[in-house]
């Protein structure tokens, strides 16, 4: 019997990312003392009172089917914080609620390209875009974020790829697997851009919250001359520690989520009702997590560098936000899928070769900074403990 079509497209792009994620888990499994650095988990539960909030609405018999745009309360509570954040006006009917970022942006991939499209995209690049770009037939076209650029996508190097084909443009700031934030000026020139050869702009912000001291975030929705072709994508996966609760949403012009939403209802009916009314108490109330969160994922970076700047040869990119770091790891004479396993066979500590995320980070490691403190310090001690033992091997 024949695959169809989507299915082939798709091929590969599973598990096969996350194959020493896997190795590292079946070796804990089996008694070995590992410390996982792979996946971007928050280190602290859902706050008690969004818990106490889906209880409520579950009790109060909030389970039955949803509205196919998500429900009104959580599309309202959206509508005024992306309205209050990008300083104009934001309704309800740009609003469409999904179960989780992922799902979202699935579907909005689907509303922007087709076979025969071409959709840019910053490589290095989440685990998941080359499968949602390709689900829609769409060709991924790689854009390099240069590490002297601070990985962060430049409009030059977007322009210089900018086909007939081309549809849209995937964005994501702040940047995951980097951590890197698109200034003011990056994002005017990448709208210019837009504008000049009619695509699409989707924005993924779902670290948004995450965002360290000193640094400042942008979105592409606050600039008036392009919102008019911005998506924004998001959810509360990360900003309030909630990833089991798949709760997530798309922001657009009203023309584009009103022709999207036969899609999502084709596939789902938004969110479920309990879980809506705990993401709109979530937006409403806000973060109470997010800046504690931010502030310990920032002093682990801090701690990292400053071990592996001085006692290993390794780099490290600082971030500027989310829950990574990268670590060049090309003066080992490695490249990143080699040294991953040789740490995680010879080190005990699992982290997730940059290949993942793109040929750009072919000698990077990407690095999880979502450890508690202790286990944390354990594993510089083991990651420089490593880097010794390499130098040895190869003096």
């Amino acid at each position: 019997m024949k695959e169809t079509a989507i299915t082939q497209r798709l091929a590969g792009l599973g598990d096969a990312k996350w194959e020493l994620h896997l190795k590292a888990k079946e070796l804990a499994a089996h008694g070995r003392d590992i410390i996982e650095m792979t996946i971007g988990e928050p280190d602290v539960p859902t706050p008690p009172e969004l818990v106490e909030a889906a209880y409520d609405a579950m009790r109060n018999g909030r389970t039955t089917y949803s509205s196919g745009a998500g429900e009104t309360g959580l599309r309202n509570a959206l509508a005024k914080r992306y309205a209050h954040r990008s300083q104009r006006p934001i309704t309800d009917d740009q609003v469409l609620c999904f179960p989780g970022a992922q799902t979202a942006l699935f579907t909005v991939l689907m509303g922007v390209a087709e076979s025969g499209c071409e959709v840019l995209v910053g490589d290095p690049m989440y685990a998941t875009y080359e499968g949602v770009i390709r689900a829609s037939g769409a060709d991924v076209v790689p854009v390099p974020l240069r590490p002297e650029n601070g990985f962060r996508i430049a409009a030059q190097d977007i322009a210089e790829r900018i086909s007939p084909k081309t549809s849209a443009i995937l964005l994501t700031t702040p940047h995951n697997p980097t951590g890197s934030i698109l200034t003011d000026a990056e994002i005017e020139a990448i709208g210019a851009l837009a504008i000049a050869h009619d695509l699409w702009i989707v924005s993924d912000e779902v670290y948004s919250e995450l965002v360290f001291d000193g640094a400042k975030f942008s979105s592409p929705l606050s600039r008036p001359e392009v919102a008019d072709r911005v998506i924004v994508v998001s959810s509360i996966s990360k900003s309030h520690a909630a990833p089991g609760f798949r709760s997530g949403w798309c922001v657009g012009p009203c023309a584009f989520t009103k022709a999207l939403l036969p899609l999502s209802e084709a596939m789902l009916f938004g969110n479920q009702p309990f879980i809506a009314d705990m993401t709109e108490r979530a937006i409403r109330d806000g973060s109470s997590i997010a800046a504690e969160m931010a502030k310990r994922f920032a002093a682990r970076a801090d701690q990292l560098w400053s071990r592996l700047s001085r006692e290993t040869s390794l780099h490290m990119h600082r971030p500027q936000a989310g829950m990574f770091v990268m670590v060049d790891v090309s003066a080992t004479g490695m490249n990143g899928d080699d040294y991953a396993l040789h740490l995680l066979e010879h080190g005990n500590v699992a982290v997730m070769p940059g290949s993942s995320f793109g040929d750009v980070l072919e000698n990077w490691v990407r690095v999880a900074l979502t450890i508690e403190d202790a286990v944390f310090s354990e594993a510089c001690d083991r990651i420089v403990a490593h880097s010794y033992a390499l130098a040895l091997e190869t003096a």
